[in-house]
């Protein structure tokens, strides 16, 4: 499937998951693993999770779990070491935010940039100072 992790991918990544500890075994890791990555590259909620993956709560529960353990962040670090180009950064300049990422709530966002800048612009209204003579 167009989401899921090739051999290669999975054969990097299968070392650095948790070993199978007490209790009940635990359900096909690359399948959740597959609908981790389905829902983290569609940002579709974990409701929309395709059947062939599982219960979407199963996927949810084991990403939350994981994340609170610092899997994840181990995985990263484990493969981010395996490779020489690791390390991109992203500047922030050239990420395009949409304009409802500014917090303004409904309305046209021209009209709020202009009452922003209306409100920004400094008033004020000279003053003559008239000295008062002190009557002699």
């Amino acid at each position: 499937m167009r989401f899921d992790l090739s051999d290669e991918e999975w054969t990097a990544i299968a070392p650095h998951l948790p070993k199978q500890g007490r209790g009940p075994k635990r359900v096909d890791d690359r399948r959740v693993m597959n609908g981790i990555f389905y829902i983290l590259r569609t940002g579709a909620p974990w409701r929309d999770l395709p059947d062939r993956y599982g219960p979407y709560t199963t996927v949810y529960n084991r990403y939350a779990r994981w994340a609170r353990r610092g899997v994840w962040r181990s995985i990263f670090e484990a493969l981010a070491k395996q490779s020489d180009d690791s390390l991109f950064f992203v500047d922030s300049s050239i990420v395009k935010a949409h304009r409802a990422a500014t917090g303004a709530k409904g309305g046209n966002w021209r009209r709020i940039s202009a009452a922003h800048a209306e409100a920004a612009r400094v008033k004020y209204t000279l003053l003559s100072m008239k000295m008062a003579v002190p009557a002699v």
